[in-house]
């Protein structure tokens, strides 16, 4: 894709199909429990625990494996080269670090034990004794006045003009310092898999994202090719950027497969799952505005301070949406990466945006604030005409729409914004708003769709859907191009025996992916054209039958042999000719005990800009888990180390707080009408990670309205909020 796709084919196919709210077509599998994920395969295996180092920083002495091996059942202690100690980034296609001796955080993979059953490997893990060689493990900075200092710049910082004379001169200024805690991607099922060895190929079934990506990683790590590894992943029970790339269970359960020449599953405790997998980094960010006297920002300032493992090129891009949301012609955005002894840091639930976005619109409620101006009328006025530092134009974007509709919808009054205005009984009630924004991705894909000459369609693909409606999405794509109702469609996901998509990550799943489909049945209808002899264009395909001029053919009696084409859709650039984000707005009322400090989420409304919606129901629940995401990042989500050890402290779900449904109200969504030419062939963006981006901003902006007291600390619990609270 190197311009944009004005053809706007799926509205000129007329099936009704593309956008409608149909059901899932795995959900009844998945609700009645047929499906199968990663572990629960009907095939006979040995059992492996994973052991995890008790230090944070140094080496494996010695393994006293003997008196494991002579208890029951046990079959082996291994402690391979191949086994990984980190999982791979999102999109890595290598092995990541497989240093098994060396040990860089606690919690770290340092050896598997395998039997029988289950119990004996769990039992026989924990009496396993390991001598380590221990290193003090390295300070956290990001708490000290001197913290910069123990930073490193990552990539290239954005500095255009003079921020600080700009701050200078301002009418209105904001210089504020917000801290955010560390996220766990908390998806319901936990990491697990089952690897066979035939003496050639490597079959593993394993809750995996990015299978094109992964076969990779597991190949180079395990020394094979990729053709050599075949992984199986047609069901995954969430992600949420944690499975993006293999981690430490799916290499041992290969390594151990290969060793004992029969099948081993290794399933990660949920324990585990927190203490190895990806970690969100902590962050401290500062925020500067410079505004003139009509609100109108002319400075613009987001410094971000993130931390790392040593070795890993990623860094939590926490001014991802700062670089081209709002105006400001004297800019300064960085971020800077400090080397820490924690879990790898990496991709969990909108990266950048997730964390960035809360905080720069909690300042920006504080620059509305100190000037006097609705929140909601600060955003319209400080929306650019191009990107503030690449001169960019912007693809279709209903920011301003989003804005205005979702105001409306939740019946937003921004002529009062002084705190403690209105009170019900114990509770001080507020309201808030937020700007959304992600940015838009594509990736590379192929699909294969198979026009059958019985009249049923079949789509395959190596991607993956992971809650997202990938099985329903597909289907609606191919259903409107081919003319057939999605119940004579098979979608077969989930195969690395299938063409690569694009793997369920960064939001691009549905777009790149469903542009192949688009683009393989493109190819079909070329075919059937050629064979009535008539232009595609000219060609209908409706209710299982090729309409021409005056004829009207069913698939078949046309089809004398089945039609199969391979869709390939890849990013020709089209990202360099324009700014493409998805945008959108949040609302929210809040309720905050005079007495106690807690914080109540009463109602919240969201109002998205998405490009066209593939699937209305899909669509919409995925901005509701956004928004619930959002409830978490702001009042209850914390990874907590030990500072001593560094140990994670809440490594499981009921001490790492997720919202549950007494935390979430009602949640209104809007969908805003739109297509977006430069998004994809489709007029389609992502979706899966909007619905977060700038949620938690909203609630913050609520509390303070509500009771007084700004909380620049996330996430903001009840402690927080009680010594500040006003006097009754």
């Amino acid at each position: 894709m190197d311009k944009p796709d004005e053809r706007n084919r799926l509205d000129a196919m007329a099936q009704g199909i593309i956008g409608r709210p149909l059901d899932r077509p795995d959900g009844s599998a998945k609700t009645s429990g047929v499906a199968p994920y990663a572990a629960e395969y009907p095939i006979d295996c040995a059992e492996g625990v994973l052991v995890l180092a008790t230090i944070s920083r140094g080496e494996v002495v010695e393994i006293e494996s003997a008196p494991v091996l002579a208890m029951p059942g046990v079959l082996a202690v291994i402690a391979d080269p191949r086994m990984i100690t980190r999982s791979a980034q999102g999109g890595a296609g290598e092995s990541p670090v497989r240093e098994i001796h060396k040990v860089d955080y606690h919690g770290q993979p340092v050896a598997l034990v395998v039997a029988e059953t289950f119990e004996q490997a769990r039992d026989a893990a924990t009496r396993l004794r390991i001598a380590y060689r221990a290193d003090d493990p390295a300070k956290v900075p990001l708490d000290s006045e001197d913290g910069r200092a123990s930073h490193e710049p990552f990539g290239e910082p954005v500095q255009q003009g003079d921020l600080d004379a700009a701050m200078r001169d301002a009418a209105h200024a904001v210089d504020v310092t917000y801290t955010t805690e560390g996220h766990a991607s908390a998806a319901m099922e936990p990491h697990a898999s089952i690897a066979e060895w035939d003496g050639n190929t490597l079959t593993a079934h394993s809750s995996l994202q990015m299978l094109k990506y992964n076969q990779k990683e597991l190949a180079d790590a395990l020394g094979l090719e990729p053709e050599q590894v075949r992984l199986i992943a047609p069901y995954v029970g969430g992600g949420f950027g944690s499975k993006l790339g293999i981690s430490a269970e799916l290499t041992a359960a290969a390594v151990a497969a290969i060793e004992l020449g029969r099948p081993v599953r290794v399933v990660m405790s949920r324990q585990q799952v927190f203490q190895t997998v990806m970690r969100r980094s902590e962050t401290r960010q500062r925020i500067r505005l410079a505004a003139d006297a009509e609100g109108r920002l002319d400075g613009f300032g987001h410094e971000a301070w993130v931390s790392n493992l040593p070795g890993e090129e990623f860094a939590e891009p926490v001014t991802q949406a700062s670089e081209f949301l709002y105006r400001g012609a004297h800019r300064t955005l960085r971020i800077d990466l400090a080397r820490i002894h924690r879990m790898t840091a990496g991709s969990v639930r909108a990266p950048g945006e997730a964390v960035g976005m809360q905080c720069l619109e909690a300042a920006m409620d504080e620059l509305a604030l100190v000037s006097g101006i609705d929140p909601v009328e600060l955003r319209l006025r400080n929306i650019p005409e191009e990107h503030p530092s690449q001169g960019l134009p912007y693809s279709s974007r209903r920011l301003a729409e989003c804005l205005k509709i979702g105001a409306e919808r939740f019946g937003w009054d921004g002529s009062d914004r002084r705190p403690l205005q209105r009170r019900e009984g114990e509770w001080w009630i507020g309201t808030g708003m937020a700007t959304a924004c992600r940015v838009h991705n594509l990736n590379e894909a192929q699909a294969r769709v198979t026009l059958s000459t019985d009249g049923t369609a079949m789509v395959e693909s190596d991607m993956t859907d992971i809650g997202t409606g990938t099985y329903a999405i597909l289907g609606q794509i191919a259903g409107e191009m081919l003319g057939l109702p999605p119940e004579k469609i098979l979608v077969q996901l989930g195969d690395t025996r299938y063409p690569p998509g694009s793997g369920s990550g960064g939001s691009w799943g549905a777009a790149s992916t469903g542009s192949a489909v688009f683009a393989a049945c493109e190819a079909i209808r070329e075919q059937i054209a050629d064979q009535l002899g008539c232009d595609e264009a000219d060609l209908t395909l409706k209710d299982g039958e090729a309409i021409t001029g005056n004829r009207r053919i069913p698939f078949t009696e046309l089809l004398k042999a089945d039609l199969t084409e391979t869709g390939h859709f890849k990013n020709g650039g089209i990202d360099e000719q324009f700014a493409i984000a998805m945008y959108g707005a949040f609302f929210v009322e809040m309720g905050v005990n005079a007495y106690t400090g807690e914080t109540r989420v009463r109602r919240m409304t969201g109002a998205f800009g998405l490009g066209r919606a593939l699937n209305e129901k899909t669509a919409t629940s995925q901005c509701l888990g956004g928004m619930v995401w959002g409830i978490g990042s702001a009042l209850t989500e914390a990874l907590m180390f030990d500072p001593r050890d560094g140990h994670l402290v809440n490594h499981d779900l009921a001490e790492y707080h997720v919202p549950v449904n007494a935390d979430v109200p009602a949640l209104d969504v809007v969908l805003v009408d739109e297509r977006d030419p430069a998004g994809s062939p489709l007029q389609a963006k992502g979706v899966g990670e909007l619905g977060i981006c700038g949620a938690a901003g909203a609630i913050a902006n609520a509390i303070y309205h509500a009771c007084g007291v700004r909380v620049r600390s996330f996430p903001i619990t009840p402690d927080k909020l009680l010594a500040e609270l006003p006097d009754l």
